[in-house]
């Protein structure tokens, strides 16, 4: 296993160099740069601009631009933000929590209502509750994620049983205690969550019951059955644990997935996650969050397949990771 890991962790800087690369190279070739705006203001002089340009690696050619910022990150310097005026790492870090939590919520949320929905979908094939399973998975993957949450900002606004945006209570977070604290950003994070696993719920629900409507038609299950076991045995016991594993090879990619999901979510329910904080980025053309916030999106698509695959060699002993 450990030559498997090993393995896979060297592709992973050849894979940062290249995606690092075409975004420096698509940022280079958008119009203007963060400083441009600065050049409409009459009090500037152009030998300001100019040493601005040249203080951040402007105004070289796209490989001198890209070596000034690898060289830099390589050594964990992923340069200092020109909006917020503070260190790249330390912004990335503060937002990459936040969509850590909202992501791994979303995920929870998914995988905890779509394994025992698939099941029973399955078990109960042809009947009326497999076929409210399969009108609630035709919905998730329908319904477009963007109308999703502006329908449940509107749902918030109207019950006033959820805040409509924010993580966070703005008046009295500095009152609560931690218990409250904790109550609150629950609370905030109920609906963004719904929206983003939605369609990775009702992906997994329609793949986990195909997965064991086939599995129960095997041989074994029937040798099962024939035995004598309790119902739930069979179910449990010796179908799911061979119908769930192509859902974990999934894994990896649903993080990827939940991370690319959350984008749009974020803007409409005011999540200040590291989503939010890229796209003002690569609107405002600050050049340093938006390379680190690639990377780091890279880094974690490429560990959750990691996991994924360790996962999966661990589930099913028929697969060995050597």
């Amino acid at each position: 296993m450990w030559t498997y890991v090993a393995r896979r962790l060297l592709a992973i800087p050849p894979l940062l160099l290249a995606v690092s690369f075409l975004t420096h190279c698509l940022l280079a070739a958008a119009p203007g740069d963060y400083f441009s705006r600065l050049a409409e203001d009459p009090a500037v002089t152009e030998a300001y601009m100019a040493a601005l340009r040249a203080k951040f690696h402007l105004d070289g050619g796209i490989f001198e631009r890209y070596w000034a910022w690898l060289s830099h990150a390589v050594g964990g310097d992923f340069g200092h933000s020109f909006r917020f005026d503070m260190p790249v790492f330390e912004l990335i870090g503060e937002r990459l929590g936040n969509t850590l939590l909202l992501s791994g919520s979303a995920l929870v949320l998914a995988w905890g209502l779509a394994l025992p929905l698939g099941v029973l979908a399955a078990v109960k094939q042809g009947t009326w509750i497999d076929k409210t399973v399969g009108f609630l998975s035709f919905l998730g993957l329908s319904i477009p994620r963007v109308f999703f949450a502006l329908l449940m900002v509107m749902f918030a606004a109207v019950t006033g049983w959820f805040p409509t945006g924010g993580m966070r209570d703005p008046i009295d977070w500095d009152d609560f205690t931690a218990w409250e604290r904790w109550v609150d950003v629950a609370h905030h994070t109920v609906l963004p969550a719904v929206v983003v696993g939605t369609t990775q719920m009702a992906h997994y629900m329609r793949q986990m019951r195909a997965e064991m409507v086939e599995t129960l038609g095997k041989d074994f299950v029937r040798t099962a059955k024939a035995k004598g076991l309790a119902p739930w045995e069979v179910v449990w016991k010796h179908a799911f644990g061979n119908a769930v594993n192509p859902l974990i090879t999934l894994f990896g990619y649903s993080l990827a997935a939940l991370l690319t999901g959350s984008f749009l979510v974020e803007v409409v329910f005011g999540w200040p996650g590291l989503a939010t904080l890229t796209v003002d980025a690569v609107f405002a053309q600050d050049e340093p969050v938006v390379m680190a916030s690639v990377v780091m999106a890279t880094v974690m698509l490429v560990v959750g397949n990691l996991i994924a695959d360790l996962l999966l060699g661990i589930v099913d002993p028929r697969i060995g990771l050597e």
